[in-house]
Order: C-alpha cells, then structure tokens, then sequence
C-alpha cells in the first residue's frame, strides 16, 4: 500500500485488509471491544445502513444510472464498512475468509449445476425435487 493517508486499489486482498484492520484496532487498543459478538452486531447495524440506501428507491437498474455522485459514493462508504467489519470479525474467529469464500463457490458450483439451474433463480431443493421444475415457479415469481 502507498504511503500514510494515501489511497491506493491496486492489489487489494482480504489479507491486507484483514492486516490493515487488525494493526488499526491495535493501534486505538480496540481489540478489548472486538468479541465475536459486537463485531457481528456492528456488521449487522452496517448492513442495516447499507439497505437504508435502498430502501424507498423500488427496483434499481445496475450501474445505477440514475443516481448522483455523492449517493454512489455513500454506497461505497456502506459497502466498505460492511466488508471491513466482516473482515475483522473472520479474524477474530480464526476463519481465512479468502479461502473459506473459494471453498463455498465450489460447493455452490456442486449445489446448482449449469445443467440444471442455468437461466433459473429457483432454490436449490427446487431443483433437486423437480416440483417447481413441474409447476413453473422460480425465486423470481417469489414463490421459493
């Protein structure tokens, strides 16, 4: 990472977060408040202020078109803090986040099948039973 109070994006991993997050607690001594427990509480408040975004817009096109620069930049701001403090708190449980996300993709990719799930939002024992197959429905009709 560049120098002090510099801003860089190039070659950020989940390590030099998680590095940069715990070298930050230590510096504040915060490391008394993060327990597994106010870090999940922290995260989900963030969560809650990240669907405040959302919440009187309806449907909202990618990219967001539509919206204004300091808007965009509030999201990120969210985003951030709800990717930082779930960084700090896999740290804190002793789970390599990186590793355990790639474990998960791959039990997904066994979960949904391309031949069975390509172009369908339907859940997974939708899938395997056949019954939404049969009827029609999908995630997407909310009937999951």
């Amino acid at each position: 990472m560049g120098e002090e109070g510099e801003s860089t994006t190039d070659g950020v991993t989940l390590e030099g977060l998680r590095k940069k997050m715990a070298d930050f607690a230590k510096e504040r001594d915060w490391d008394q408040f993060h327990s597994p427990r106010n870090l999940l509480l922290a995260l989900v408040g963030e969560v809650g202020e990240l669907s405040e975004i959302f919440q009187w817009k309806g449907e909202v096109p990618k990219g967001l078109p539509d919206w204004k620069e300091e808007e965009k930049e509030h999201l990120g701001e969210e985003l951030s803090d709800v990717l930082l403090y779930l960084v700090r708190l896999s740290d804190i449980c002793g789970v390599d986040l990186g590793r355990a996300a790639l474990r998960k993709v791959e039990l997904n990719a066994k979960k949904y099948p391309i031949s069975h799930c390509k172009g369908s939002s339907m859940k997974h024992a939708q899938l395997s039973d056949g019954t939404a197959a049969a009827n029609g429905s999908s995630a997407a009709d909310g009937s999951n």
